[in-house]
């Protein structure tokens, strides 16, 4: 575990820095959450790791259930104080809008599950930046799978 985790950070720092900020990025913010169903939650802590907000596991803890649910198209879901709704699911990620935004583009997430971590990449604007997100989420997904697979 502590190698897989090494390995995340390495991989985390060097993507965040890359594809993650304010100004002129494809993610505004992400969070790497530690999840795995199937292990005692108390032995690790909820977030990983973050950059671009300041969210604590108390405010990621209702998210972790809403996925835990799996019930993924019947709910809403928040991270923070934006409140989202699914969009489109697949395999090992969903995408979600935020439906109390007042941004005038808009904002989104796109949630990846990556090993026993949920990536979660939230973005500014529409259909181009979403895209624009995905690329960067999927590149850290590449750049984590190449040592653990």
């Amino acid at each position: 575990m502590a190698a897989d985790w090494s390995w995340a950070r390495r991989v985390w720092e060097k993507w965040a820095g890359k594809h993650v900020g304010p100004f002129g990025m494809p993610v505004k913010a992400a969070l790497l959450l530690n999840y795995d169903p199937t292990a005692p939650s108390r032995l690790l802590p909820v977030i990983a790791e973050q950059e671009g907000t300041q969210l604590n596991a108390v405010d990621m803890q209702p998210f972790l259930d809403f996925v835990k649910r799996d019930n993924l198209q019947m709910e809403f879901f928040s991270v923070g104080p934006n409140q989202y709704l699914v969009t489109s699911i697949h395999e090992h990620w969903f995408c979600a809008r935020c439906v109390n935004t007042t941004k005038p583009g808009g904002e989104g997430v796109i949630v990846m599950q990556i090993g026993a971590y949920l990536l979660v990449s939230m973005y500014e604007g529409s259909l181009g930046s979403a895209s624009q997100a995905m690329v960067a989420t999927d590149q850290f997904a590449w750049h984590f799978n190449r040592r653990t697979h």
